[in-house]
């Protein structure tokens, strides 16, 4: 252990935040600027945050459980862990200069952490079978609350449907955005974003009223979906659960779940950010003898990079665990067994019919699925913007629109050079919007990031 105690990865930080609006916002926060008084010991960090109107809050964090980190902040949030708690802990992780080691923390500090030290040395009191731990107690308090808003949601969604979405409009953004804001206090930021979502289709051109309904539907049976989730079967319970926002702690998920091993062919890698203050890093992977496909998710804080990253076109000999869902696609990396090399060549792809029924059938699963990661073999780019441009099967009458949201131009006419007018395999996300293009092999099976 160094003097600091053993660092963390940004992903092992922001894997416990409460939702992603708190990964953003610890995120910005994780800049020296921000703090004051901050240091650190082999079992602790801590920290002063300048807050608005110049208060200042009072962080700190007891690391000395490597799996589950246990925070204090003096700020009024009631997530666990608090912004201010994630973006101290990203600066630390980071081993910047401004989180030094040192003796003892400020009074303060000192207090919370000597009372943990001391309940830590007491032998627990004996309790009743029926006492939950506070662990326990807190789910149950969670799943209380998401229900709670998942109701109030529930109520306006049938007010709005009763009174005629075209002569409502649709209800106007700050309308939605209140909802969102109440979804975020009763913590179930899955139902926030939804609930934004609604509020800009009334904008989406001229058949919002048929989007609008539509989504209002799927938030309908995810609200029902959870208000019964206990008697669902796990993998749709975990989807359920997954979709209001309650995250799985991916560092217990990976000690805990049974691996599946097999060569992954690596079929694309690409950023997003986030204000500039989160990246988020999407890895797609391809099972070479199981057939399956799988997501990886890595962050970056304050401008960093993920420390994620796996050479696109090359296969990795390593075990990988599913998190639960009703079909399983994201995953976390475990034990390597040896270094990447390249592939040997592309996954089998399919036709365009076939395509569409994998997503058919993942969506019978999952009805709040927006796309699954489908290879097209032998189709055609066609670019004439009049239907617009699509994926057609060389041999047959079926074709594919491509999602022209998620398409750049660079990107869509890299893809028809490749193709020269000729039948290519292609790798993308398939879904309600169309196909979303990431990866290309041309005829000679030569790999292109797309």
């Amino acid at each position: 252990m160094n003097p600091q105690g053993e660092r963390r990865t940004a992903d092992q930080v922001l894997a416990p935040a409460p939702d992603s609006a708190s990964r953003t916002a610890g995120g910005r926060l994780a800049t020296p600027g921000s703090w004051t008084g901050t240091g650190a010991r082999p079992d602790s960090v801590w920290g002063e945050c300048a807050g608005g109107g110049g208060r200042t809050y009072r962080t700190a964090v007891d690391i000395s459980d490597a799996n589950r980190p246990v925070c204090t902040c003096s700020c009024p949030s009631r997530k666990v862990p608090c912004k201010h708690a994630v973006g101290l802990l990203l600066l630390w992780a980071a081993g910047h200069e401004s989180v030094r080691p040192a003796g003892e923390p400020p009074p303060w500090a000192h207090e919370w952490l000597e009372g943990r030290r001391r309940r830590r040395a007491s032998p627990p009191a004996a309790r009743p079978p029926s006492a939950s731990a506070p662990s326990d107690r807190r789910a149950a308090h969670r799943a209380l609350r998401i229900a709670e808003g998942a109701a109030e949601l529930e109520r306006r969604l049938a007010d709005l449907v009763h009174g005629g979405l075209a002569g409502s409009g649709g209800g106007t953004r700050e309308e939605w955005d209140r909802a969102a804001a109440r979804m975020v206090d009763a913590q179930a930021p899955g139902l926030a974003a939804l609930a934004r979502e609604l509020g800009s289709l009334s904008a989406a051109g001229p058949d919002w009223a048929s989007r609008l309904l539509e989504e209002c539907a799927l938030l309908h049976t995810l609200n029902r979906a959870y208000a019964r989730v206990d008697r669902l079967p796990a993998g749709l319970a975990a989807t359920v659960r997954a979709r209001v926002g309650i995250t799985v702690d991916s560092a217990a998920l990976a000690a805990s779940a049974p691996p599946i091993r097999d060569d992954w062919l690596v079929l694309s890698q690409n950023d997003t950010s986030d204000d500039g203050a989160l990246t988020t890093r999407r890895i797609r992977l391809h099972g070479r003898r199981t057939g399956r496909a799988a997501l990886l998710l890595s962050y970056g804080a304050a401008g960093r990079a993920p420390e994620l990253s796996l050479p696109v076109g090359f296969s990795l000999d390593a075990d990988l665990v599913f998190h639960p869902a009703a079909v399983p696609l994201r995953a976390v990396l475990g034990t390597r067994h040896g270094d990447p090399e390249p592939a040997a060549g592309p996954p089998p792809g399919v036709g365009v019919a076939a395509a569409l029924g994998a997503y058919g059938t993942a969506l019978r699963d999952d009805p709040w699925l927006d796309a699954w990661p489908v290879v097209l073999d032998g189709v055609v780019p066609l670019p004439d913007p009049d239907p617009g441009r699509r994926l057609a099967d060389a041999e047959g009458d079926a074709a594919l629109a491509v999602d022209a949201a998620r398409t750049d131009e660079s990107g869509w006419w890299r893809l028809v050079a490749v193709s020269a007018g000729g039948p290519v395999r292609v790798f993308g996300e398939c879904g309600h919007r169309g196909f979303a293009p990431l990866a290309v092999w041309a005829p000679e099976l030569t790999s292109l990031r797309h």
